[in-house]
């Protein structure tokens, strides 16, 4: 039986039989979750069990890999920083990989962040020391640079925040991370 694992959590749980025919479990995905599945290995590893040994191939890639088939020759989990696509599963179905169990820990990590040498001041001349307060909508509209009419700054977007240029450092559109992202604020707009 193989296992889809969406975060690392349930990872000390997770047993296959095709890893019971190799000493070890071998897990590939996310190279957003990679960081914290090493950690859950090591703590495994500390804790007497053999370490699984994880690679770090992108949502896209884990699924693909994991789908192709049943064996020691295929992964026994895949971590995943979105849902399996309906693709995904299909591919899995053609592979024989017919038994997945998806576990949903979370919504992968995803944070909006100011530098800390520049001090933000709403237009009322309150400061943002403590955090920025923007709303899911307010995002939609600074990620929304297709749009004619495409905001520059936070002030147009909304007149209590600074006259402040927007920029977006974002992971690809191929990213599960990015996936995770649009599917929780870009096509879900809530106004």
């Amino acid at each position: 039986m193989k296992k889809i694992i969406v975060s690392l959590i349930t990872l000390s749980f997770a047993v296959t039989s095709s890893a019971s025919a190799r000493d070890y479990i071998s897990i590939v995905g996310s190279s957003t979750v990679y960081p914290f599945a090493t950690l859950v290995a090591e703590k495994l590893a500390s804790g007497g069990m053999k370490a699984p040994v994880i690679e770090s191939t992108g949502s896209g890639g884990g699924h693909k890999l994991f789908c192709a088939g049943v064996g020691v020759e295929h992964p026994d989990i895949t971590n995943s920083s979105r849902a399996q696509k309906d693709k995904e599963f299909a591919l899995c179905q053609d592979g024989g990989v017919t038994d997945i169990v998806e576990v949903r820990v979370g919504n992968d990590g995803i944070a909006f962040a100011y530098s800390a040498d520049y001090e933000w001041k709403y237009t009322n001349g309150a400061s943002m020391a403590g955090g920025i307060d923007l709303s899911k909508e307010e995002i939609w509209q600074a990620m929304a640079r297709d749009n004619k009419d495409a905001p520059e700054t936070w002030f147009d977007i909304d007149k209590r925040l600074p006259k402040v240029e927007i920029s977006i450092m974002a992971p690809p559109p191929s990213s599960g991370t990015r996936d995770a992202f649009d599917s929780l604020v870009m096509k879900k707009r809530l106004c």
